[in-house]
């Protein structure tokens, strides 16, 4: 299977190509092999590995840097070995410094990402919708987007420079820093966390068509809702849905475990869920098996 642009150029080079084209790229969160399998049956052109759903999912924990390098690396070669979908990943702060940046860059885009997703916290880093961020100089920042363009093995896996700005130093500073990134070599840009439709305005007005934007949609969080529709009527190029697969599913255990410890069976929850031959069809059991045979001469005749 085809693991990406670090050896083949097939899914970053789409992935650059497709951000050329008007349409907005609807990028949902993924967190593992399976829902990246559902994701792109339902039919998306892109993935957005999240950090925080994986500190959610695999940790139990919230999105505030408790999340490893080779514990993201791990969970997009396990999703890369499932799906050719190109995947935008979550990079955080780099992980450290210039040097650290380098070094995830070279883990990520080996495990088979398509673009990373950088941004300009200190680390460790929080969620873009909590309090009380930190963030790195302008200067340390240029320089980790510097140090990533550097080590890429491929100038087609894609830089996505992300300024957490607007909370911490306001919007006009966020915006001036967003000029900065964009001249260190950015090829994608990511203001976190407007808190207006204003504001998204204003970012449309002042950078689209000079280079791709990408719009946060984080549910309960400071920027309002907004369909891919109208972001792409603002001007943004991508709009990713980071952490809802994550709620969705959190308040479906909830149900699911309530209603089996209350009623001692799943009867009552049968139309909520896939039964045992609903949930093979979707991971490709037979098709699998099948497959399989072909190497063990059972599929033979005589």
């Amino acid at each position: 299977m085809d693991r990406g642009c670090a050896e083949g150029g097939c899914l970053m080079s789409t992935l650059r190509k497709r951000l050329n084209q008007k349409n907005i790229l609807v990028a949902p969160g993924v967190f593992d092999a399976l829902t990246a399998v559902i994701a792109t049956d339902a039919g998306f052109e892109a993935l957005y590995l999240s950090g925080a759903a994986v500190a959610y999912t695999r940790l139990g924990g919230p999105d505030i840097g408790l999340t490893s390098a080779n514990e993201m690396a791990e969970t997009m070669s396990l999703i890369a070995d499932r799906v050719n979908t190109p995947v935008i990943m979550d990079a955080d702060a780099g992980f450290g410094n210039a040097l650290n940046a380098q070094r995830t860059m070279q883990l990520y885009e080996r495990a088979g990402a398509c673009a990373l997703q950088l941004e300009d916290q200190q680390h460790p880093k929080r969620c873009g919708h909590l309090a009380d961020k930190q963030l790195v100089s302008k200067a340390e920042m240029c320089g980790k987007i510097k140090a990533m363009t550097d080590a890429r093995r491929s100038d087609e896996t894609l830089v996505v420079a992300r300024t957490d700005a607007i909370a911490v130093e306001g919007f006009d500073l966020a915006l001036a820093r967003a000029d900065a990134y964009i001249e260190a070599g950015a090829d994608v840009l990511f203001i976190e966390a407007p808190q207006s439709r204003a504001q998204l305005m204003q970012i449309g007005e002042r950078y689209a068509g000079q280079i791709p934007l990408l719009a946060n949609m984080v549910e309960g969080g400071h920027t309002p809702i907004t369909d891919a529709d109208d972001l792409q009527q603002l001007g943004f190029s991508i709009a990713i849905f980071p952490g809802g697969i994550v709620r969705a599913l959190a308040r479906t255990a909830q149900d699911y475990y309530a209603n089996l410890h209350a009623q001692g069976s799943n009867k009552a929850f049968a139309d909520r869920m896939h039964d045992f031959d609903g949930l093979n069809t979707i991971l490709g059991t037979q098709d699998m098996l099948e497959r399989g045979k072909r190497y063990t001469g059972d599929d033979e005749q005589g």
